[in-house]
């Protein structure tokens, strides 16, 4: 943010401001994904010290994020992500419980818990960066689209368009197109269990896909 103010070339010469995105400058907003030195991250919280500390060169390069179009400098485009989630449905549908006065379904403190840990997805693109099946030669959604599934699929009232969400995890760009490679949870700044949400939607879809064939009810 110093050097926006200021740029200059290392020549010192006057130069355009660098272009990036930032908001919330506290990890929660998902706008300032970057490279630093090559790893995916947030920048509001890669703090200078801490990688002069831990690298030793005090050269820290920064580089924008590659598996999205690029808008200038630092700044890419990330509404494939967004899109992403309109495809699997990303939301709870409302169910009139507000007619009644109630707070809406009950849930456990477990399950709470499990889905608030979900819920803190940034849609940053950290994971879809470290992912080598996310390219431009594949249609995959990426592991948070994925994880999100699992997060509405969670929820006594998303639970009602579970069936829905799945068949999108079976259709092009879903579930099939993880390779398994870890990156993704390596990398993810709210460590989402990202691989264990892969791993069960593995195992819902391919339920799903029996239940499709055998023309059985989404209902549990």
């Amino acid at each position: 943010m110093e050097i926006q103010k200021h740029p200059v070339t290392k020549e010192g010469k006057k130069t355009t401001p660098v272009v990036w995105e930032q908001g919330c400058l506290e990890e929660v907003c998902g706008s300032c994904s970057m490279l630093v030195n090559g790893v995916p991250r947030q920048a509001c919280t890669a703090l200078i010290e801490n990688y002069i500390k831990g690298t030793g060169p005090r050269t820290v390069t920064l580089a924008p994020f590659t598996k999205f179009p690029l808008i200038r400098d630092l700044y890419v485009d990330r509404t494939k992500m967004f899109e992403a989630l309109k495809k699997i449905k990303g939301w709870i549908t409302v169910d009139g419980t507000w007619d009644t006065g109630q707070f809406g379904p009950q849930v456990s403190q477990e399950v709470q818990e499990s889905l608030y840990l979900l819920s803190t997805c940034m849609t940053c693109g950290c994971c879809s960066e470290s992912c080598p099946q996310v390219n431009d030669k594949s249609e995959y959604m990426g592991p948070a689209a994925m994880s999100q599934i699992r997060l509405f699929n969670g929820n006594p009232t998303g639970k009602l368009q579970k069936g829905e969400r799945l068949r999108e995890a079976l259709g092009e760009g879903g579930i099939a197109g993880c390779g398994n490679a870890q990156n993704c949870v390596r990398v993810c700044p709210k460590k989402i269990p990202l691989t264990e949400s892969l791993a069960l939607i593995g195992r819902e879809a391919s339920k799903q896909a029996i239940k499709d064939f055998l023309g059985l009810p989404d209902a549990d």
